[in-house]
């Protein structure tokens, strides 16, 4: 019965702490992540991390992504995929060339220096949706830059990790058009259920005569291109984020978002915010300090400036590009997946891991403040904790 009880200490913690921290001025995901420091194993240590949380967290952020989707704006986003693609690029090439700087320095190999620099290629727009939802940012033109960015970031990081660990002698050999073709499989297969099977299956489920059909359908939906997007080497969050995009053009759209949002709020997006602070601890990381320290100002700064190059480049102003680019520095569990690839590989070496892990971490805290300060100020009055 011990996941009851981690369950509670959880839902007490975000809660409490996401409304200090709103109170203090700052979103109140930035209290929820510190209130997974506080309660994992650096700190309290009250809760340890294991497949319960694991699972429960993996379901909080695909069902995060998922009302991103349903509140995307479809035209918008159509709009500006040019800036989008743009701010992806930009966002990698600066980060790429700081993250091998950094292991040149250290003196890591060429091939760990190469992994280095495409760990901080990685972005994971989790954290920055839940914060410019507070901020009734989201649906705004910046927001949804960031959104698609996001999906072209996960899609080209996936294919150099592929051809890096191909190429470095760390994996099986990988066809490389064999590999681009399943990203644009996936993306020809979403679009086509999105626009053909997903309208008549929601009017079909809706006819059952059960209990919360239409939420069950939904539900079904961003699971199953969850699934399809792990089975096709993209991440699931880019899958759960296309089915909220997909029953957005739905007359379901209110109601289902309506029932997802207690669901998620109150059980499973707590528990993921608690999951990223969990991987902190505070062994071994003496002798690293300098590297943490380095590492996480070139993460910072190399995707700031990177994205909001390329932001720039796209037509957008100083101030919004600088807001886009704070949108997309934290790192969140793609790049934690990542590291545990190159664990995994050798291509990054044990004693870096923990360290790489702080960064992570580093970077995905520093990201709700920034947005609060730097985002273009509209209706940020209006934010509440949830």
């Amino acid at each position: 019965m011990q996941f009851i009880l981690y369950l509670a200490l959880i839902i007490v913690f975000t809660k409490a702490a996401g409304h200090l921290s709103v109170k203090l001025g700052q979103p109140s995901v930035l209290g929820k992540l510190i209130a997974g420091i506080l309660l994992g194993p650096a700190l309290l240590g009250w809760i340890q991390p294991n497949d319960f949380i694991s699972h429960f967290a993996e379901i909080g952020v695909l069902l995060l992504m998922f009302i991103a989707g349903l509140e995307t704006d479809l035209e918008q986003l159509r709009q500006n995929w040019k800036a989008a693609f743009a701010v992806a690029i930009g966002g990698i090439i600066l980060p790429f060339i700081g993250g091998y700087a950094i292991g040149a320095v250290f003196g890591m190999t060429n091939a760990e220096a190469l992994f280095l620099g495409l760990l901080l290629c990685a972005t994971s727009v989790s954290i920055s949706v839940q914060t410019l939802k507070e901020m009734n940012q989201l649906g705004s033109k910046e927001g949804t830059t960031i959104l698609g960015a996001a999906v072209v970031d996960d899609v080209v990081v996936v294919v150099m990790l592929a051809v890096m660990m191909s190429m470095l002698g760390a994996g099986d050999t990988v066809s490389i058009p064999m590999l681009i073709g399943k990203k644009l499989l996936f993306f020809i297969v979403v679009i086509a259920v999105s626009l053909w099977i997903i309208p008549p299956f929601m009017k079909l489920i809706s006819r059952f005569k059960v209990t919360e059909s239409v939420v069950s359908a939904a539900l079904i939906a961003c699971f199953s291109f969850s699934y399809f997007a792990e089975e096709m080497g993209v991440a699931g969050i880019i899958g759960a984020f296309a089915a909220g995009i997909a029953i957005s053009q739905t007359t379901f759209k209110h109601q289902v978002e309506t029932k997802i949002e207690p669901i998620a709020y109150a059980l499973f997006v707590p528990v993921f915010f608690v999951s990223i602070g969990l991987n902190i601890t505070i062994e071994g990381i003496g002798s690293q300090l300098w590297f943490i320290l380095v590492l996480s100002i070139i993460a910072i700064l190399t995707k700031l400036f990177g994205a909001g190059v390329g932001a720039r480049l796209s037509g957008f102003n100083n101030h919004s590009s600088l807001a886009i680019g704070a949108g997309m520095i934290s790192r969140g569990e793609v790049a934690l997946i990542i590291a545990a690839s190159g664990l995994e590989s050798g291509l990054l070496l044990p004693q870096y891991f923990t360290s790489v892990v702080m960064v992570v971490i580093v970077t995905t805290l520093v990201t709700p403040p920034m947005l609060k300060v730097v985002f273009p100020k509209k209706t940020n009055e209006t934010m509440e904790s949830r």
